[in-house]
């Protein structure tokens, strides 16, 4: 029984390798081009069903603003000469639905592009929402009923480089 766990155990590996390649390469082709389009979302989509597993993927958007302090902001002439910088942050719910509207356009039509800015951060945050073989043979070996789920995670960020737009 134990091969057959460790069997297991390395398919995880396997599927983690996978996730980290594809989440990697899809987080630095939007870093470098500055857009989301859903072509991109699919083909990475694609390369994580390849492992067998279910994702909760998570994405994070966070924009880069500044804003100038006065001493008086209802006066322009007092100026401090330094700003604050602050990020809003878009999540899924922000940004699936440019890509995916309730619409007939072509997946390649440039409205359906999640743009992004210099100096933006874009992320991901993935976990497995199955429990894999390896899980429910280690639970079976101990015993035990972990719960487990994640045994595959990847959380990569980056800061958007090139507006390629």
């Amino acid at each position: 029984m134990y091969p057959l766990y460790e069997q297991a155990r390395s398919q995880d590996k396997i599927a983690n390798t996978i996730v980290q390649s594809a989440s990697t390469q899809f987080i630095d082709s939007a870093r470098t081009k500055g857009y989301i389009t859903p072509q991109m979302w699919n083909d990475f989509n694609s390369q994580l069903s390849a492992t067998g597993n279910q994702y909760d993927v998570k994405l994070e958007h966070l924009h880069k603003l500044t804003s100038p302090n006065y001493s008086d902001p209802a006066d322009p002439a007092t100026f401090k000469g330094d700003f604050t910088t602050y990020y809003t942050a878009y999540y899924n719910d922000q940004i699936m639905p440019v890509m995916f509207p309730n619409n007939v356009l072509p997946t390649d039509d440039s409205s359906r592009r999640y743009t992004m800015q210099v100096g933006d951060y874009i992320g991901i945050n993935l976990t497995n929402i199955n429990r894999t073989a390896a899980t429910q043979l280690w639970d079976f070996l101990m015993n035990d009923n972990t719960q487990q789920t994640a045994s595959v995670l990847m959380n990569y960020k980056g800061m958007v480089l090139n507006e390629n737009y």
